[in-house]
């Protein structure tokens, strides 16, 4: 587990330092707060539950809540703890709702399937328990799409999730519910998981961060735990300090889990003006043209790298030297292969494959025509493509790209069938630029790019080399604190039955 971030020292938080709004406090300062007992548990509760109550009918972030009474009875019971002098770590009495993918002891877990929307966990993930430990308070899930597939946060049994800056938009996934919940200020920090971009599409939808972490930071227990090296959890934030807290609260070797990297996280320290000015970037871009992008969206993220440059920090047109039309198909080969395996046995029963998105069935049946001769030659091209991304990192800190190739679209849209007049062949496609960073294995941070003219959010993905986790997490404190997207929030409305 992380070190404490200097800001956890007991007492910290002076009553004239705090915020105004509770809701308003990053993590930290809230876990300051409260360690010092400048606020109580049972009201940070209660001004979460407020605030919950105002927007979530319309943005549709948290799902599965319990009774707040309930709630506000364990705010008191930590209450209780402090005044005694037991205090569970830096979440201690924090309110925290876990993406729905990850099970919480007694809580539903449905993972947005009509097939599982009354399934009870009978324990909670690692994640979940290791954010237990630290002190948590579970007030719900976040929201996510059906089965977690597909960057649209919508399915049958909560409904849609809706972008944080406007509504009427998609707020992007598989982590949507925890990305629009933070923007909101429905949640002082999140957890995510991402396969295709589940972690850095939403946070750039919703102008927040989210990291993927190294392959292996954070361990993966369940299922297979030596083929399934794709999908990983980890942290999102309104800022990049409580992300790195979240790290490291979520990362540690598990001897459950035999890839898990036996390095310890211990917090990125701040990056230097000489630091910060001698770094190099590889930008990119399309991939040379390879990628449709929406008009205007690879100018706004370059301008995003402009906005740094006049620190030192040098730029540069890069190229890795891979057919990417052979990346494409080897995702498609590996997500296929892995998602058949762990949700084949359900599609065999024609009863559950009747309850299954269309999606899911597609990936369900092609994966189960794959043979082994697919799965090897997929296995060589990702390794191919770690190569290539090494030889970039020989010249280059770290590599940059959009998070996504639309900006935030209708939420009403399943998902886009075209980009300008490129149509897109499958459901994914139109997010095919982040398959690059999750076939590397290495360390992927989304950050604020800023917005197109119609105020629609966008980010940029920085990847840095296998393990460096810390420096990527150093250089996005950097960034943030040099450039001003960030700090632009959301004007929140409410549903309209609540409309004064």
């Amino acid at each position: 587990m992380a070190a404490l971030h200097p800001a956890l020292g007991a007492g910290a938080a002076s009553q004239s330092q705090l915020p105004s709004d509770i809701c308003d406090m990053s993590a930290l300062v809230l876990s300051a707060a409260i360690r010092a007992q400048s606020v109580s548990c049972r009201e940070v509760m209660s001004a979460y539950l407020a605030r919950i109550e105002r927007y979530n009918p319309l943005y549709n972030a948290i799902v599965a809540m319990p009774d707040g009474a309930e709630l506000l009875r364990l705010a008191d019971a930590a209450d209780r703890d402090l005044a005694r002098g037991h205090y569970r770590g830096w979440m201690h009495g924090m309110p925290h709702a876990v993406k729905d993918l990850s099970d919480v002891a007694g809580m539903v877990s449905s993972g947005g399937s009509p097939l599982f929307r009354d399934r009870i966990a009978a324990k909670d993930s690692l994640i979940t328990a290791r954010m237990r430990s630290a002190g948590a308070i579970f007030i719900g899930k976040t929201n996510v799409p059906e089965y977690g597939l597909g960057s649209q946060t919508y399915n049958p049994v909560y409904g849609v999730t809706r972008n944080a800056y406007r509504p009427s938009l998609a707020a992007g996934g598989s982590s949507g519910g925890a990305a629009v919940g933070l923007a909101t200020r429905m949640l002082p920090v999140a957890d995510g998981s991402d396969m295709m971009g589940s972690l850095r599409n939403p946070a750039a939808f919703n102008n927040v961060i989210g990291f993927r972490p190294t392959q292996g930071r954070v361990p993966h227990v369940g299922g297979d735990l030596f083929l399934q090296q794709l999908g990983y959890e980890g942290p999102m934030g309104r800022d990049v300090d409580d992300v790195v807290q979240l790290l490291g609260t979520l990362a540690g070797a598990d001897s459950r889990a035999p890839l898990s990297l036996r390095d310890s996280f211990s917090g990125a320290p701040p990056m230097t003006d000489a630091e910060f000015s001698a770094l190099r970037l590889g930008w990119l871009g399309d991939y040379n043209g390879y990628l449709p992008m929406e008009a205007g969206l690879l100018s706004l993220c370059r301008r995003a790298l402009a906005g740094v440059e006049p620190y030192g920090i040098a730029v540069e047109d890069a190229a890795p030297d891979y057919d990417m039309d052979r990346l494409w198909r080897c995702w498609l080969t590996l997500r296929q292969w892995a998602i058949a395996g762990g949700s084949g046995p359900l599609y065999a029963q024609p009863d559950k494959r009747a309850q299954m998105k269309p999606e899911l069935v597609w990936e369900i049946e092609n994966g189960l025509r794959l043979d082994a001769a697919d799965v090897a030659a997929a296995g060589v091209a990702r390794s191919d493509w770690y190569r290539a991304l090494l030889t970039l990192f020989q010249r280059y800190d770290f590599l940059v790209l959009p998070t996504a190739q639309v900006f935030p679209f209708d939420a009403g849209l399943h998902w886009p069938k075209a980009i300008g007049e490129v149509k897109m062949d499958t459901y994914h496609r139109w997010m095919e630029v982040v398959i690059g960073g999750t076939l590397s294995g290495c360390p992927v941070v989304n950050l604020p790019a800023g917005f197109d003219e119609s105020g629609r959010p966008m980010g940029v993905q920085v990847i840095g080399p296998f393990g460096a986790d810390a420096r990527v997490l150093s250089f996005a404190r950097a960034y943030v604190q040099r450039t001003e997207w960030l700090a632009k929030r959301p004007t929140l409305q409410v549903a309209d039955n609540q409309a004064q």
